[in-house]
């Protein structure tokens, strides 16, 4: 097989298992991000989630700045930075201060959706008017230009400054998994990430979208699409379908309103719900080493994306290790 030409990266969400401390999966991300480090992945990204019993990755900036600390080469960034959850100007510090840190590893994926649920997004905002995401826009455009990238209608970069004296600065995506983000990307000139890894559908729309909308930049003069996969991996396709069953649990649960937790996989496969999981669509990739390269093979020419970033919910770290071996073996990854 040959190798694969698109560029592969890694998203995490600090899965918590059953019986699993933060502590563990926070670990559990630095070993995987010193992995895909080692094993020449192009960036390691982490979300942003709030009150959810199986995700720990609750603030970005934090967590980018251990890995960066215990990575060398990979780039660290946020997939994504929720932005109506903060003031432009503390997301622009914090990953100001990353910068200068860790100049030229340092990516900062916004998102628009809260990454919670709404009584908890009224926490974080502090009213639950803050909920409109109208002003989305114009705190994205104050954002870009507090980090250097100065646009018609920015307000917040004429009288602040995200640091005193920048060398350098992170490029900025735009995330997404609807039109809305996909078209708001294409004029703004920014790169573009489909969440494709939602498995909601939709993603070629999107991009079809993105490049329709597409003016160039100064800091983008073509359109860059990242598109996000489930992966799940395995020595045989038998186990890799077996290893995918609580994710696919998961899923289920949270398009259904049930309450979230993530099982392993033998109570994955007891589970009274699973018949109606696999019941469910999927694009999710699943399979041996050869099948999983081939399939993002197929991904990125139908999508034309120019990077595919990995996603997972496993919360068994050392399966996730593993995975990532795998796949860099099969796709000929080289650091």
């Amino acid at each position: 097989m040959p190798a694969l030409e698109t560029p592969l990266s890694v998203l995490d969400l600090s899965s918590v298992g059953r019986g699993g401390t933060s502590a563990d999966a926070l670990d559990g991300t630095t070993r995987l991000a010193i992995a895909a480090d080692r094993l020449g992945y192009h960036r390691f990204w982490v979300a942003e989630h709030h009150n959810m019993p199986i995700v720990a990755s609750t603030s970005p900036p934090v967590l980018m700045a251990h890995l960066a600390a215990h990575t060398q080469r990979i780039r660290i960034g946020s997939g994504g930075v929720m932005l109506p959850n903060h003031p432009p100007l503390v997301v622009a510090e914090q990953i100001a201060m990353l910068e200068a840190l860790y100049p030229s590893r340092i990516d900062l994926g916004i998102g628009r959706a809260p990454g919670t649920d709404p009584v908890t997004a009224a926490a974080l905002r502090r009213s639950a008017d803050a909920l409109d995401a109208r002003e989305f826009p114009q705190q994205l455009l104050d954002l870009m230009a507090l980090l250097g990238d100065v646009r018609e209608g920015a307000r917040l970069h004429q009288r602040f400054r995200a640091t005193p004296v920048a060398t350098s600065y992170p490029p900025i995506f735009l995330l997404g998994s609807s039109g809305y983000s996909a078209q708001l990307a294409g004029m703004l000139g920014l790169p573009f990430v489909q969440a494709h890894h939602f498995d909601m559908g939709g993603t070629d729309e999107s991009v079809r979208l993105y490049r329709m909308r597409f003016q160039p930049s100064q800091a983008w003069k073509e359109p860059h699409v990242i598109v996000s996969a489930n992966v799940t991996v395995a020595e045989t396709e038998a186990e890799a379908q077996r290893r995918s069953l609580p994710g696919r649990l998961v899923r289920f649960w949270l398009r259904t309103g049930r309450p979230i937790w993530l099982p392993t996989v033998e109570e994955a496969e007891a589970h009274p719900d699973l018949e109606a999981a696999l019941a469910m669509p999927t694009e999710s990739i699943v399979g041996d080493p050869d099948q999983v390269v081939a399939a993002l093979a197929a991904l990125a020419e139908r999508t034309g994306a120019d990077e595919l970033m990995l996603a997972g919910t496993s919360a068994d770290y050392d399966q996730k290790i593993s995975e990532l071996e795998l796949i860099a073996e099969a796709a000929e990854l080289t650091t």
